[in-house]
């Protein structure tokens, strides 16, 4: 299957929150019980805008038979200086539809994301994910991600 992939334009915000509260439920709803679900229908369209004219920014929407069937939100957070000459690339938030999931798409939404990030001098890459997640964990090792801290909670 050829997969779409594009960046969000102003058109595009509803299907990204619709996206994004979808990741919501199905996985911050499911192993965070302190995650706000609500926060995609109430803030999120605003968050979204911002990021469209945001240089170290990228959203992305993969289409699928039905639509926008999934999403990436990609950061740069620029060196600092505990870590001088780094530019960190930070997949912030990504999902794909169910019925879409192993045909592709998130491999699509990394690519692109990879080739963003490369360009704007990143040279570092990380994504956060739910140790229960277990799918997420192994879909992101395969795409070259180790992990390097391990944040514990109680």
């Amino acid at each position: 299957m050829d997969h779409f992939v594009s960046a969000v334009s102003a058109e595009l915000i509803p299907a990204l929150v619709s996206s994004v509260e979808a990741l919501f439920h199905e996985d911050g709803g499911r192993h965070d019980d302190r995650m706000d679900l609500a926060w995609p229908q109430r803030e999120g369209s605003a968050y979204y805008t911002t990021l469209l004219t945001d240089e170290d920014a990228l959203c992305l929407v993969t289409q699928g038979e039905h639509g926008v069937a999934g999403h990436l939100v990609g950061r740069l957070r620029r060196q600092d200086s505990l870590h001088p000459g780094v530019v960190t690339a930070v997949l912030e938030s990504m999902r794909v539809a169910a019925e879409e999931r192993r045909t592709g798409m998130g491999t699509a939404l990394v690519e692109r994301f990879d080739e963003w990030a490369k360009s704007n001098g990143a040279n570092g890459f990380e994504v956060t994910a739910y140790a229960a997640n277990t799918d997420a964990l192994a879909f992101y090792r395969g795409h070259g991600f180790r992990e390097f801290e391990v944040t514990l909670r109680r």
